[in-house]
């Protein structure tokens, strides 16, 4: 199904026209560069999944995971860590089952950063910042994985009755201590957070915050260029501590018009003022709750474990939590696009959000504009976005703003 829509998306990349939609709005020339760059990333697409659909195949058939869970306690008894160190086993399997692919798939990320992303303009940085990045990376994958799995194991193998209860609790607890530790001390490992300086354009931020009741502590600009051209730009923050990020190379992008960063902003506030984060953040509590509740009817399932190579008698904690993960795939793909036409709701509500704060004309000019300087796709099929992507094409967003404003008119 996915291979088909993938082929759908291609056809559209293929036309040489833009959407009548667009006409008179993109410039051809910018059409040109986004339907190379789109094509590029389409065909790259399609032999890296390739590559990951053969990948997960051979470790299924060749029964890897168990393989490696068996190996692993031969090498650390050596040290004094047997069969009953579960903890210690069960981090080092994680470890080697995360790094083993990304190290193989290393020369699909090195293509796509510096042949594809570099073609078009967009990568930024150089080799020493990807491989100090990746070690940073494999250092923190390291710490958060022996943590959380010193929390989880025990939670697993001593919940009882109340197992989805407990495992739900301390994922809820994470998720906030993560939210709150990601952008404060690991972002910044990555990238600089600067103060926008004082200016027109803070002063107009400000007051649009101010305007919505928005808490708003710090205003950041962050260094996205040493690593990338594309922008971005997002809120964070508990209660009465938001903060809001902008992208260098967003303000770049915009400096001709420092109204259409407030725009995208007042979309952004949008989400916030219409409750869009929270509503998300405690649908996924719902969710992931529910998925414990099930984790724990069918972890005992003799044929879980038999089924990927594993003894009957033998049920750790980790592998059968990822076993479960495994089985239940298929509904994760059903939630996730399900959850794409929740957000593309809440793309439209924060679009609408922004007309009714008088931002609607450059909201539209804001979208175009990064349209064009992102290099985004513009011929979309319907199916392939509506199963892939959170936002709505520019095509329907600009219909839908149109919308809205002649109403508020």
């Amino acid at each position: 199904f996915q291979l088909m829509l993938e082929f759908r998306q291609l056809g559209q990349l293929k036309k040489t026209e833009l959407p009548p939609q667009l006409k008179g709005l993109i410039k051809d020339e910018a059409f040109v560069k986004s339907r190379a760059y789109s094509l590029d990333k389409m065909y790259f697409g399609l032999v890296y999944s390739t590559f990951e659909i053969v990948q997960e195949m051979l470790i299924l058939y060749y029964n890897v995971y168990a393989v490696l869970w068996i190996w692993i306690p031969t090498q650390t008894q050596k040290y004094g860590y047997g069969e009953e160190y579960e903890v210690i086993r069960s981090c080092i399997f994680m470890i080697i089952l995360t790094q083993i692919p990304a190290i193989i798939g290393l020369p699909f990320k090195l293509y796509s950063v510096f042949v594809i992303e570099e073609r078009h303009g967009f990568n930024k940085q150089t080799l020493g910042i990807f491989f100090k990045d990746k070690l940073k990376e494999f250092a923190l994958l390291v710490v958060l994985v022996s943590l959380i799995l010193a929390a989880l194991i025990p939670i697993i193998n001593n919940g009882g009755d109340y197992l989805a209860l407990y495992m739900w609790g301390f994922i809820f607890t994470l998720s906030l201590v993560m939210m709150t530790l990601y952008p404060t001390l690991i972002a910044p490992l990555f990238n600089k957070y600067e103060p926008l300086e004082e200016g027109p354009l803070r002063t107009k931020i400000e007051k649009l915050a101010a305007g919505l009741n928005f808490p708003l502590k710090k205003l950041y600009v962050i260094d996205g260029s040493t690593r990338s051209a594309h922008s971005n730009a997002y809120l964070y923050g508990f209660f009465n501590n938001k903060r809001i990020v902008l992208y260098d190379t967003l303000l770049k992008q915009c400096k001709e018009n420092e109204e259409e960063i407030v725009a995208v902003l007042a979309h952004e506030l949008g989400h916030w003022k219409e409750w869009h984060t929270l509503s998300n953040f405690f649908l996924s509590q719902i969710l992931t709750f529910t998925q414990f509740a099930m984790f724990t009817v069918i972890r005992n399932t003799q044929g879980l474990y038999s089924s990927f190579g594993f003894a009957a008698s033998e049920r750790p904690a980790l592998i059968s939590l990822m076993l479960f993960q495994l089985v239940i795939s298929p509904l994760d793909t059903v939630l996730g696009f399900l959850m794409n036409v929740l957000s593309r709701r809440f793309e439209y509500q924060a679009d609408a959000f922004a007309v009714k704060l008088g931002y609607g004309k450059e909201l539209r000019a804001g979208l175009i504009r990064l349209q064009e300087e992102n290099k985004s796709a513009m011929n979309i099929d319907p199916w392939y976005s509506a199963y892939h992507h959170s936002h709505p094409p520019l095509v329907e967003r600009l219909a839908a703003l149109d919308a809205k404003a002649k109403k508020t008119k």
